[in-house]
């Protein structure tokens, strides 16, 4: 079994062509060929569109071997020639692009309670979604089968418009073995040594790539959203854990054994709340939208008369985050004191991440991403006198652009930035 490991680059930093390194003598036409030739897609990938002007300046490759690539990328439909643009490098030329219908790619986040399924053109445009809400108690078979039911149908949209599907990237909350693609522990899901690479290739016969979902969601930050042109930040993902995902100089961080980011796991309180990991307090238990309707359901306790207990008639339960912002944002001051005591929590642990990392920009996404108008205010606070005054020169704290479609346009930034490179290498 072929075996896929992911290489995510920085933008704007492509690596040397083999043709420019010492040991080029080692390396024969052919292999020079295939590595040029990524070097090409990926620059179309990050920078399009461009002319070849550009291209060549951007690859450090001389034109007419650009020439020649685009030529046969061209025919091989991979690569489309646009209208005439004007170049920052001499005269005006026709501008290069992927070609959208090139090939698809389904990017896939299995969540606690959801599951997240689209399909992406070439050029990573959404052309198909769906989401599915399943009960938590469901068994892990039983989860699975229900995401292979979503895959299973964006491939027939795939196939119904003749697009060429090139791989599959998933999203999953905990601890991934990414060579081997297998989930080794997600404690809100309740999984432990799940071969989910081996299980679906064999199932769908198509690359898999596997990450963790906070990491997805940061490289679709990176890539898509209001990361950006950003090269060190630190994505917080919040649902029923709270994840992170961490970018230092263009790079997704991973830790000695790929596991970094685990900062949900940042024991805050010895005695407090048991955590799904087996410790106590942990940072996820005191500020994630669980936490938040725990403080609510307390407080309503002893005020019955308050207008989200007369909305569920009376059933705490029934109370869902969304109706917490909703009815915060209307002035009942339950909610909204829930809301600003969790932002609090929220803002000292994030205080802490950038006295460690100095990263340029936190953006929070997943659940509280609702709720941004009542926790911005109390995040750039605390933030703000918790952090060392050097360090929070610039900083920004912003909520994500992409919303509940992080993780997966991560995923889908993953499998191009990948298979890319296994295109030129055919």
């Amino acid at each position: 079994m072929h075996t896929f490991i992911v290489f995510v680059y920085p933008r704007n930093k492509l690596k040397v062509p083999i043709s420019h390194m010492p040991n080029k003598h080692t390396a024969d036409q052919e292999s020079v060929r295939k590595v040029n030739s990524s070097l090409v897609l990926n620059a179309l990938r990050l920078h399009a569109p461009i002319s070849r002007a550009e291209l060549a300046s951007i690859t450090k490759l001389n034109r007419s071997t650009i020439s020649n690539i685009v030529n046969v990328l061209i025919e091989d439909g991979l690569v489309l020639e646009t209208e005439t643009m004007e170049s920052k490098i001499g005269r005006p030329g026709i501008a290069l692009t992927l070609k959208p219908d090139g090939g698809a790619i389904i990017g896939v986040e299995i969540g606690v309670g959801f599951i997240s399924v689209i399909l992406t053109d070439f050029v990573a445009n959404i052309i198909w979604r769906e989401l599915t809400e399943y009960n938590p108690t469901k068994s892990q078979i039983e989860i699975i089968h229900e995401a292979e039911t979503l895959i299973d149908k964006a491939i027939s949209f795939a196939e119904e418009k003749k697009l060429r599907l090139i791989g599959i990237g998933l999203g999953v909350p905990g601890l991934v073995n990414v060579q081997k693609g297998e989930l080794l522990f997600a404690p809100n899901l309740g999984w432990q040594n799940v071969p989910l690479r081996l299980m679906w290739n064999q199932r769908f016969k198509l690359p898999l790539y596997v990450e963790n979902e906070a990491n997805l969601g940061a490289l679709g930050e990176y890539y898509f959203g209001v990361g950006r042109n950003v090269d060190n930040f630190i994505f917080l993902s919040s649902g029923v854990g709270l994840g992170g995902g961490i970018i230092i100089n263009g790079n997704l961080f991973k830790g000695g054994r790929g596991f970094a980011g685990e900062i949900g796991h940042i024991q805050r309180d010895p005695q407090g709340e048991l955590c799904g990991c087996g410790r106590r307090g942990c940072w996820e238990t005191q500020v994630g939208p669980r936490a938040v309707l725990q403080r609510v359901m307390h407080a309503i306790e002893a005020d019955s008369d308050n207008m989200l207990a007369k909305y569920v008639n009376g059933d705490l339960n029934k109370i869902t985050f969304n109706q917490v912002v909703d009815f915060a944002l209307q002035g009942d001051h339950i909610c909204r004191s829930a809301l600003e005591e969790v932002g609090k929590y929220l803002g000292l642990g994030i205080a802490d991440l950038v006295n460690i990392f100095n990263p340029e920009m936190v953006i929070i996404g997943g659940a509280f991403s609702s709720g941004r108008e009542i926790l911005l205010p109390v995040l750039e606070a605390i933030v703000s006198n918790e952090t060392l005054p050097a360090l929070k020169n610039d900083l920004r704290v912003v909520f994500s652009e992409l919303g509940a479609d992080a993780c997966v346009l991560g995923a889908i930034a993953v499998v191009l930035d990948d298979i890319l490179r296994e295109i030129a290498l055919v």
